[in-house]
């Protein structure tokens, strides 16, 4: 297997850089015809991974939107996963972990190992308890060639007040710090396994995305106000790297097949 970067790099050169979000919450599913219930998570996921896998770069499935129907949802997740991994398209399994040593670790090799079920291309995961209880993961994704995306700039209003605040020395942003921390070990292991969330909500993102060297995950395009043919202005030269996720946006098309079809080439253009 060749590592989650140029696996991603393949796929968005051929496909453009579109991510489609997995959401299953209850009005979704309701618009579509379907019970909230994890036959109907299930009926909708596997849907649209159906219908949209030979066209998006990406599919993001949010493993809340299962978690919250128990072992029958989790259940319904492994095979929504296998069904992407059968598919050309990629991955990103949202599940935003974030913890220290071992635990941290045990979620790597839940989400990143080898065979495990509910492995995917890449999971999110949270720094705010440190970069540096993140190298668990780190290890993981560099052993298995695979990725990791670490919430720096999100979407959300409310994440601001940490994002923007002062380091402990006063230099730099919160923010700032993971991008410089995320870079650095992107230099070292050439990998360039560890990628950013980053909000496409702002009307400006408040940090130096300039020498980051890998992929960003950017969330908020769509229902959340965000516009792709924003990204150029907003992310200047890392426009390249940027992995545009959209989740009602497109899934509010559905379940009609051609119509999916239809909103996915409107937005890869």
């Amino acid at each position: 297997m060749t590592t989650y970067w140029r696996r991603l790099r393949e796929i968005v050169s051929d496909r453009g850089p579109l991510c489609v979000g997995i959401d299953p919450h209850p009005p979704i599913l309701s618009a579509w015809g379907l019970p909230a219930t994890a036959a109907g998570v299930e009926r909708f996921s596997r849907h649209l991974v159906e219908t949209l896998g030979d066209r998006v770069a990406a599919f993001k499935p949010q493993s809340a939107f299962f978690e919250c129907y128990g072992s029958a949802g989790i259940a319904v997740l492994e095979r929504v996963l296998a069904d992407i991994a059968e598919s050309p398209a990629l991955s990103i399994l949202d599940v935003k972990r974030g913890d220290i040593g071992s635990t941290m670790a045990a979620y790597g090799q839940a989400y990143l190992a080898d065979g495990a079920p509910l492995a995917a291309d890449a999971i999110t995961v949270s720094p705010y308890l440190g970069f540096g209880s993140l190298q668990p993961t780190i290890d993981l994704a560099h052993r298995y060639e695979r990725g990791i995306y670490v919430l720096a700039r999100t979407s959300n209003p409310e994440g601001g007040t940490v994002q923007l605040a002062l380091t402990e020395d006063g230099e730099g942003s919160v923010v700032q710090s993971m991008i410089d921390a995320a870079t650095a070990v992107n230099r070292e292991s050439r990998q360039k396994a560890v990628g950013l969330v980053v909000g496409g909500t702002h009307s400006s993102l408040g940090c130096d995305l300039s020498d980051f060297n890998g992929s960003i995950l950017v969330p908020g395009i769509g229902a959340q106000g965000g516009r792709m043919e924003d990204l150029p202005s907003l992310f200047g030269d890392a426009v390249d790297q940027v992995l545009a996720v959209v989740g009602r946006g497109v899934i509010g098309a559905g379940p009609d097949p051609q119509a999916l079809r239809a909103k996915v080439d409107m937005l890869v253009g």
